[in-house]
């Protein structure tokens, strides 16, 4: 397994820039060329949108991650063809062309994200939560009136995002400073996943309440102590161990 970009062999960075194989790590994602993936991925992209691609080449993977989604809206791309790539790369963009389509409503939003929230990628499942969550912020109270059913989904992916998506801090992103002052507003989502059975969701509860408790430390001493007396699951207690490792 590669450890730097460096380490990456010639010929599988080759792979991975022609769009032919998805990234098995971070490191690898991070190595792709995105101007060479997108000519591999879009061959009529046009010369120049991989100009603008190429220009950005030195700038954060986010950023490069929006561009190219916002090449593809341009050229009119068929995301759905695009979002059964086998590039976890080229799916991720989609998931950024998803969050910057016109006209489309949250639910819209929410519903066109949901496969790839569900992907079987990694890199991919964290594109669709990122991509989407400024969306999901600035409209937050209908997120987490809209988010709070799939707590309830058979997927752990799903599950996972709903809570994810809404972390006050989070990770590689802004923060929802709401969330920060009022953690209490996300309860429809946490309560709903105090004691899910997958530790792909757990892990991601108790990170949602060690975001909360840098600014919230009582709030969250209080809703883990209601939980454990309420539900004194093994899940429970394992989220409410990992949620209070800051404070406790």
């Amino acid at each position: 397994m590669s450890r730097g970009v460096a380490d990456i062999a010639p010929a599988r960075l080759a792979l991975l820039n022609g769009g032919s194989v998805a990234s098995a790590t971070l490191t690898e994602g991070l190595a792709i060329d995105f101007a060479q993936l997108l000519a591999a991925a879009v061959p009529g992209i046009g010369a120049a949108r991989l100009d603008r691609m190429r220009a950005l080449a030195a700038d954060g993977i986010t950023r490069r991650m929006a561009l190219a989604a916002q090449l593809l809206l341009d050229a009119q791309v068929d995301l759905a063809v695009l979002q059964a790539h086998p590039s976890d790369t080229v799916r991720g963009w989609t998931c950024f062309a998803i969050a910057a389509q016109a006209g489309l409503t949250l639910p819209q939003q929410l519903a066109a994200m949901r496969p790839l929230a569900d992907d079987g990628h990694f890199g991919v499942r964290e594109w669709a939560w990122l991509a989407l969550r400024p969306h999901l912020a600035a409209h937050l109270d209908e997120a987490i009136v809209l988010l709070a059913p799939w707590t309830a989904d058979p997927s752990e992916r799903v599950r996972r995002f709903a809570c994810e998506a809404l972390r006050p801090r989070g990770v590689w992103c802004a923060h929802i400073a709401r969330l920060k002052a009022q953690p209490q507003l996300a309860l429809p989502v946490l309560q709903a996943l105090r004691a899910d059975p997958a530790v792909y969701v757990q892990d991601s509860v108790a990170n949602w309440l060690n975001d909360a408790a840098r600014s919230e430390p009582d709030w969250v001493r209080s809703v883990c102590a209601q939980w454990l007396q309420e539900s004194p699951a093994t899940a429970t207690q394992r989220i409410c161990k990992r949620a209070l490792r800051s404070i406790s």
